[in-house]
């Protein structure tokens, strides 16, 4: 009875957050399925990675505007903007592909610069400067690529999104050095869970029973082995997926540890206390939105490396699939509320979503009703959970 008491116990201790990785599971066995086991075969289970990692990297800047209590509506026009910008330093002038990318995070750092300078500093709402920066970049992206697309991108710069990690370490049909990564990452993770517990301990808080903290352990080792086999049973280790995996560890960090992390969240939370408190509130927001332009670029970079193409239309729609991630994976229409960790999770049940439908022939108009439905469903489910916890909105 008590390992069954400590399992409910963990489920209604976060409810929202715990759902989001039920529905996941849910979601991926069910399309597995749908899909004759076509979902989880090596070369999709590689693809569903590749496809959706810009909108991943684009929704971990995206929760920190949110928790901040903030919108971001241009960061689509900005990786189109930014791998202009690339297309044009790369390609055109022929400078090596490494300046081209030095150059578009620059410009990203830029444009989040200049939209945090009127929010933070002139107190213009963000969804009136990010809905003027969709239009401004959009068409800032047209004079730069000259209303022309750039094409080819040089072998190393392609290699950013559709690069792999193989046979490093050499293997029998399969690479052996991704498994060898997915197994240190179990040991860290289970690490870090046990150091967890022993804090909360020394500090004399409630953990979960031993049997259930070794049993999470062990069920989070077998998710993140299952994975690394079927990446080692394809390609091996993309590259983007390492650049992804080291954006995840760092800004789960920040947002957890760092004292950035901490007065964003009161600043979404509550901007008055916040203020009273001596948060730099102004500086803060700067920030949050110097970050998103930085990481509009690297998506931006991502994203036209996978196309090997610098477009005046790319991006469109992005902004809507950021947002929808990170509202899916568990952050509050108010602000305040939101992990990293859930946000990839909400991300990935976008993704996996669309694949499993598109594997199944399911039209794009069918799939965007489904997505809107979901969504809509997520914030239903925040409302839902704030008025039971006699929260007045």
């Amino acid at each position: 009875m008590g390992a069954l008491a400590g399992v409910k116990d963990a489920f209604t201790k976060n409810f929202r957050q715990s759902g989001i990785y039920l529905a996941f599971v849910a979601i991926i066995i069910l399309f597995y399925f749908l899909t004759d086991g076509v979902l989880l075969t090596p070369q999709n289970v590689t693809n569903i990675v590749v496809q959706n990692s810009y909108i991943l990297i684009l929704a971990i800047g995206m929760v920190i505007v949110i928790i901040a209590g903030h919108i971001d509506l241009s960061v689509g026009s900005v990786v189109a903007f930014t791998g202009a910008v690339a297309g044009v330093v790369t390609v055109r002038h022929g400078l090596p592909w490494w300046i081209g990318v030095v150059a578009a995070l620059l410009v990203g750092a830029a444009v989040g610069a200049w939209q945090g300078y009127w929010v933070a500093f002139v107190g213009i709402p963000a969804f009136i400067v990010t809905l003027a920066g969709m239009l401004l970049f959009r068409g800032a992206t047209m004079v730069t690529l000259g209303n022309t697309q750039i094409s080819p991108f040089p072998d190393d710069f392609r290699n950013i999104a559709s690069g792999y990690l193989n046979g490093v370490l050499g293997g029998n049909g399969y690479d052996a050095f991704t498994l060898l990564l997915g197994a240190l990452g179990v040991i860290g993770y289970a690490f870090s869970q046990w150091r967890k517990r022993r804090a909360r301990i020394a500090y004399q808080q409630d953990v979960e029973s031993m049997p259930l903290f070794i049993g999470q352990i062990v069920i989070m080792g077998a998710v993140v082995m299952a994975f690394a086999w079927e990446l080692a049973n394809y390609k091996g280790l993309p590259i983007v997926l390492i650049i992804l995996a080291a954006l995840i560890l760092v800004y789960a960090a920040v947002t957890k540890n760092s004292v950035f992390g901490r007065h964003v969240f009161m600043i979404g939370g509550n901007l008055n206390a916040a203020t009273l408190s001596g948060i730099k509130v102004k500086w803060v927001n700067f920030w949050i939105f110097v970050n998103m332009g930085v990481l509009s670029a690297l998506a931006g970079l991502v994203f036209t490396a996978r196309l090997n193409l610098a477009n005046p239309k790319a991006g469109t729609g992005f902004e809507l699939d950021a947002i929808a991630a990170a509202f899916i994976g568990g952050a509050a229409v108010t602000g305040g509320v939101g992990t990293v960790v859930g946000t990839i999770a909400g991300g990935l049940i976008i993704g996996v979503m669309n694949n499993g439908m598109s594997i199944m022939g399911v039209g794009i108009d069918y799939q965007q009703a489904i997505k809107g439905l979901v969504l809509l469903m997520a914030v239903a489910f925040d409302v839902y959970n704030k008025r039971r916890a006699g929260v007045s909105r």
